[in-house]
């Protein structure tokens, strides 16, 4: 009876194991997903860049109240900055750069709320301001 009692013991522990490795394998893979299953975010059908164009090109209140200046301000900065040689980046253009950076100016929101409106990752709307305050480019 003992035998067979000591098997028992020995055949739950192999379970509570086994449980116990279960569980670990299920954590770390929920911590692990979000590194190799990778997900959209910014997924508005506008992006930053087409909601800047339809700033340029519509009613001319309009971009005063959403980047804080007229058409002619804002083309008269994108000509100053252009003197001085900031350009468009590989995937974001002077006026898109120019656009965040007068945005948070005027709302004063955080990044990662810029990054909502401009369809953009808060580390190009970081560098987008950081752009407009210095000679670096990005």
């Amino acid at each position: 009876m003992d035998a067979h009692l000591h098997w028992q013991r020995h055949q739950q522990i192999i379970r509570y194991a086994g449980l116990i490795v279960n569980i670990i394998i299920s954590a770390v893979a929920n911590i692990l997903q979000p590194l190799y299953v990778k997900e959209p975010y910014h997924t508005s059908a506008l992006s930053g860049e087409a909601w800047v164009l339809e700033l340029l090109c519509g009613h001319p209140d309009r971009i005063r109240t959403e980047l804080g200046v007229s058409i002619e301000v804002f083309n008269a900065l994108i000509q100053e900055l252009q003197d001085i040689g900031h350009v468009s980046s590989r995937y974001v253009s002077l006026e898109e750069q120019l656009a965040i950076f007068l945005y948070i100016c005027v709302t004063g929101l955080t990044i990662r709320h810029v990054g909502e409106r401009f369809q953009r990752s808060n580390d190009t709307v970081s560098r987008s301001v950081r752009a407009q305050n210095s000679q670096d480019h990005f």
